[in-house]
């Protein structure tokens, strides 16, 4: 009987450890590593923007984002899916599949407009 309670408790040790968030305790990503992060938005890949190390060139360079675009609106949603203006482009629809959290795709935006 002892040894079936140990197991149980053992079990639900073990059970409790990975129900708990893998980013626990982790701090939080900056927009800037976000943008840049090979794993995540990977912004670099595709497009040059200033302070980026090896930045791609298929993209437009990310430059006077102001400018380019007076609502930030405009700019978020082009993230979240650029099919929407051009259904050709080869920029992935970040928010419409999934591959950011809104969170994420508003930290990109923030750091790429102050750009």
């Amino acid at each position: 009987m002892k040894k079936t309670i140990s197991s149980i408790s053992a079990v639900v040790t073990l059970a409790t450890l990975f129900m708990l968030p893998m980013e626990a305790g982790a701090k939080e990503m900056t927009g800037e590593e976000v943008t840049f992060g090979r794993k995540l938005g990977n912004c670099l890949a595709c497009h040059m923007i200033p302070g980026g190390n090896l930045p791609g060139n298929i993209g437009p360079p990310l430059l006077a984002m102001k400018a380019r675009f007076p609502d930030k609106a405009t700019l978020r949603a082009q993230i979240w899916d650029a099919t929407v203006k051009n259904p050709n482009t080869i920029m992935p629809p970040f928010g419409k599949h999934q591959a950011l959290t809104e969170k994420q795709i508003d930290q990109i935006t923030d750091f790429i407009y102050t750009k």
